[in-house]
């Protein structure tokens, strides 16, 4: 019981740190992991060995996947494959549809990309097809930031389910597989409260004059990338990655020979995503070398960040199980039948209250590694699921400590109260609909 208040405190002191004091999660992540270590009766070597071990093991299974699709995520935004692909939506869906083709771009863009980068990269668009549908700004930015949101939390190799599904030991093609399954009702939950917003938000002429001059900018699609070669480098890894764990089922329906094998190598993450990232290569065309080097050493920047906490969640995680906190909260907490339940209460409290969904992804798995047996969540199915009920309670609810949440203001000019009002109802929404639907799959299945 000490060891649970201990961690039920110390979650606290690192939400209050981040949030008040702007401490940063990957510090705030370890010396968590030396105060349970303690608490937990570990002596000083194996509170160090257990923390390098965890980072260690955690970083040895994605961190190269991280970086890799970081970069995959550079090269889409720096040249302009991430607008082809929203003007190939528009185009596809028809403007009259404008709504749905936003919410659909925003889905397919986050795949890859970070959901605060992509509203960014999408936001003079959103306003150009404002000015020519005649829709209000906050009713196109919220249905293009549910089908952002919705992905960033879902569907690998985004950094936050991809780190979920290592510290949890989930089979990545089944997460992926479910979490499209999952990501895009709950993208359309956010479509249709959009759709709700137009009838309570009109078109103002200001807009248009605030954004003529990108709009003009934006509609340069002969600058662009064509679709095909902006598309591949995203379709193609997750097609791979599914094919081999459809390979990896106990009926093998691509045989055990050579097909099989060739197909479980090129399956394999790593190698599934260093083919997207040559396939991103093909989209530095009339692009200077030097820009090409830069777009990748951003892209590594960027990983760099990532998987530092990413490895210190895995290091907190090594040292809960370690303390034994697993086997207590089983045994308590086992008959109230709360199953994926609990991982989307614990990342719903914690992104409530610090703001990022990252961290609060890293900060439940870590928690919920030791005691899935315990809840009834340990098959291949089990710890799928709770990875994607995990993402719901991730995105339960954005707001002012959200930075996605003032993107999504900023770039759409929306006041505080009018954000508050249609962008963190609308992760609300998604939020319940998304445990809700997880729920149903894990009645079924499990």
């Amino acid at each position: 019981m000490v060891v649970l208040i201990a961690l039920v405190v110390v979650v606290v002191l690192m939400v209050i740190a981040a949030s008040k004091y702007k401490f940063h999660p990957f510090l705030s992540l370890l010396l968590a992991g030396i105060v349970m270590g303690f608490v937990g009766g570990l002596d000083s070597d194996d509170i160090t060995t257990t923390l390098t071990s965890g980072f260690g093991k955690t970083l040895g299974s994605i961190g190269i996947i991280i970086a890799f699709g970081t970069i995959i995520g550079a090269y889409l935004e720096q040249s302009g494959g991430a607008k082809t692909m929203a003007i190939w939506a528009l185009k596809t869906i028809g403007k009259s549809r404008s709504v749905l083709a936003m919410n659909i771009t925003g889905f397919i863009v986050s795949i890859p990309v970070y959901c605060d980068s992509g509203f960014i990269i999408l936001s003079p668009l959103n306003k150009a097809l404002s000015k020519h549908s005649k829709i209000a700004i906050p009713v196109l930015a919220v249905s293009l930031a549910a089908g952002l949101y919705t992905a960033h939390v879902f569907v690998p190799p985004t950094p936050g389910p991809l780190a979920a599904t290592a510290a949890l030991n989930a089979d990545l093609g089944l997460v992926i597989v479910l979490g499209l399954a999952v990501a895009f009702p709950v993208s359309l939950v956010g479509y249709f409260w959009a759709r709700y917003l137009q009838k309570h938000y009109s078109y103002t002429e200001e807009i248009e004059s605030e954004t003529q001059d990108k709009a003009a900018e934006t509609n340069k699609p002969e600058q662009l990338p064509k679709p095909t070669p902006a598309f591949l480098p995203i379709i193609i890894p997750i097609v791979l990655i599914a094919l081999k764990s459809i390979s990896d089922y106990p009926t093998h329906p691509f045989g055990e020979a050579v097909a099989a094998q060739f197909i479980n190598f090129i399956g394999n993450p790593v190698i599934a995503l260093l083919i997207g990232v040559f396939l991103a290569f093909r989209l530095k065309k009339n692009v200077p070398e030097a820009d090409h080097f830069h777009w990748v050493t951003s892209g590594l920047k960027d990983a760099g960040i990532i998987i530092l906490i990413t490895g210190a969640g895995g290091a907190f995680g090594a040292i809960l199980q370690a303390t034994g906190i697993g086997d207590f909260i089983g045994t308590h907490f086992a008959d109230y039948n709360l199953g994926l339940f609990l991982p989307f209460l614990i990342a719903a409290v914690l992104k409530t209250a610090q703001g990022s969904s990252t961290v609060s992804i890293i900060t439940t798995a870590a928690i919920m590694a030791p005691i899935l047996a315990s809840f009834g969540l340990d098959s291949g199915l089990g710890r799928a699921l709770c990875v994607l009920a995990i993402g719901a309670g991730a995105m339960t609810v954005s707001h002012l400590n959200d930075s996605f949440f003032w993107v999504v203001a900023q770039c759409s000019g929306m006041n505080t109260q009018t954000a508050l009002k249609t962008q963190t109802v609308a992760t609300l929404l998604q939020g319940v609909s998304g445990i809700l639907i997880i729920l149903i799959i894990g009645w079924i299945f499990i």
